[in-house]
């Protein structure tokens, strides 16, 4: 007992007071970093809409304590061992040379870092946006300096390397786009076809279930995009708030059918039409 009492006093002071201190520290970074990280971004991004500061601040809040964390855990193991009595110099230098050998080895996980480190600095995608990478889509659930974890509709999770990100299309940064093609028969007057699809986005526009998720107030109706097989494809886009897009899409559509029913508008389908000609003169039946 006298000997642990003794090394309390001499040494084990020490550690708990520098233990104790790293973790303060790290408390206080946990604690204050989300609140100063999450003004300074509400400053620089007032323009913006407020989800889309949510998601940076959110993104920015984690990767700071989690780079706290590592510098702070490691400060306090290095200080540890010292007041240990252990030289700390010779294992440093064995690490640098263990470093460069493993270095060669691990030319991928330098690469995923870096390419993390631009993600994060450049904003290209926050935890919450759905993005496409390749043949993978889904939504940002988990971000770091190594890698990027999407989550598709199926509820497959991905885990792709930042370093494999070559090109990515953030489809929920700031605003989305409603994108629809809508076909109706041949015989219908588009003009009139037109008119109601820009009414029933307007009166969806008005609906306070569904209008705060509308940017737009009336749809932009590009143009007469295919004559198809069995019908004509009317272009239209309107845009909407982030990763609102396909609800409104979804709810559009419900209501453009129950409108072209109401109006005797014919959405097409494929089918076909037989003509029977006239027989030839010679297999006409006698007596005509």
């Amino acid at each position: 007992m006298e000997i642990v009492i003794n090394w309390i006093y001499q040494v084990g002071w020490k550690i708990f007071l520098t233990a104790g201190i790293c973790f303060g520290i790290y408390m206080v970074i946990r604690r204050l970093a989300p609140l100063a990280i999450r003004r300074t971004v509400r400053r620089q991004m007032r323009k913006r809409p407020k989800v889309e500061r949510e998601k940076r601040a959110q993104t920015l809040a984690r990767f700071t304590t989690t780079i706290s964390a590592i510098c702070l855990g490691t400060l306090a193991t290095f200080l540890v061992l010292q007041h240990l009595g252990i030289n700390i110099t010779a294992p440093l230098v064995g690490l640098g040379v263990f470093g460069v050998a493993v270095g060669f080895g691990a030319q991928y996980m330098i690469r995923d870092f870096i390419a993390g480190f631009f993600v994060y600095l450049e904003n290209q995608y926050n935890v919450g946006d759905v993005i496409r990478t390749g043949a993978i889509a889904g939504i940002v659930e988990e971000l770091s300096l190594r890698r990027t974890v999407l989550r598709d509709l199926d509820g497959a999770r991905h885990i792709i390397p930042n370093g494999e990100v070559r090109i990515v299309s953030n489809l929920t940064q700031e605003w989305s786009r409603a994108h629809l093609n809508i076909s109706v028969a041949y015989k219908e007057d588009l003009d009139r076809v037109m008119a109601l699809m820009r009414q029933t986005w307007e009166e969806m526009k008005q609906d306070p279930n569904w209008g705060p998720d509308m940017l737009s107030e009336t749809p932009w109706l590009l143009r007469v995009n295919e004559f198809g097989d069995s019908g004509i494809t009317i272009k239209m886009v309107g845009e909407t708030r982030p990763i609102k897009q396909w609800d409104v899409m979804g709810e559009f559509r419900r209501r453009i059918k129950k409108v072209f029913d109401e109006q005797g508008i014919e959405i097409p389908w494929p089918h076909t039409k037989v003509y029977f000609g006239s027989p030839p003169s010679s297999q006409k039946p006698e007596g005509e």
